[in-house]
């Protein structure tokens, strides 16, 4: 059943409420509901839901703020002042004993920020590489009786070894399908080449993927939802376009642009960044 069909009288919202005033922002603009589902692409069941107040029955707390955002800005109002009634909203629904939303990887009052996250990783890997040299210089070198002669004799009397060169470290190749996977239903996405041909365009549901053309000519990526668009180069994850609620248009993703996007991790005597 469409959204059209399922709707047959839209209820009474509250006078102040963020649903309130969009509605009437839509109605004033003189758009039907369905031109606003149209241009937004945001389901018309969701832009209901708002409409009615109910911010709490959509899926997550970011649908919320995501789509109130975009409603906001469609019909000309101003889209901070949307955002924060729409979280004092949910505060208050929360302190109401209304359900809790759903715990969301996309929201991002939520998750820890991302120099917190590679911090911790490089943290976890000098660990690991300390455990490893200790292991190495006091119990691998302990396991047989101690030498009867003096060490610096012994060291005089070997014959000199030719030092092994060292290894390079080896550096992911810039290469690899480029794989772009929706963790979201109704997700719009458009991906064309350098002479603006169109690759891929699509309303993604969640675990929808797409991989990039090898052929592809400069391949660039237009959405508004790049938080949930989840990205693998090689098989290997790779940072968001972005983790904001934004519409990106332009954005190279051929694997060497989207490996040099990859943030660095920081020197152990660094402060994290602000915010992680």
């Amino acid at each position: 059943m469409s959204d059209d069909e399922s709707i047959e009288q839209e209820p009474a919202v509250e006078a102040g409420g963020v649903g309130a005033r969009l509605k009437r922002a839509r109605e004033a603009a003189g758009l039907e509901l369905a031109q606003v589902a149209a241009e937004t692409r945001i389901p018309q069941r969701h832009l209901l839901t708002i409409e009615n107040g109910a911010l709490a029955d959509l899926p997550a707390r970011t649908y919320a703020v995501g789509f109130s955002r975009t409603y906001a800005r469609l019909v000309g109002l101003d889209e901070r002042e949307i955002v924060d009634q729409v979280r004092i909203e949910l505060a208050e629904g929360e302190d109401r004993g209304a359900a809790p939303t759903r715990f969301e990887p996309g929201d991002p009052a939520r998750v820890p920020g991302r120099g917190l996250a590679w911090f911790a990783l490089f943290a976890a890997v000098l660990l690991v590489g300390g455990i490893y040299a200790f292991y190495r210089s006091y119990f691998a070198p302990g396991l047989g009786p101690a030498p009867l002669q003096d060490p610096a004799t012994q060291v005089a009397s070997r014959p000199q070894q030719p030092s092994a060169p060292a290894s390079k470290a080896a550096t992911p190749a810039a290469s690899g399908p480029v794989v772009f996977t929706s963790e979201m239903d109704g997700t719009w996405v458009k991906f064309y080449d350098a002479a603006g041909e169109r690759l891929y365009e699509a309303q993604m549901n969640k675990g929808d993927s797409y991989t990039i053309p090898a052929d592809a000519d400069g391949p660039q990526v237009w959405t508004g939802r790049p938080y949930a668009l989840a990205i693998t180069v090689g098989g290997r994850p790779v940072p968001k376009l972005s983790e904001d609620d934004e519409v990106i248009k332009d954005v190279p993703v051929t694997a060497a642009a989207l490996l040099a996007r990859a943030p660095r991790p920081a020197a152990a005597d660094e402060p994290p960044a602000n915010g992680g």
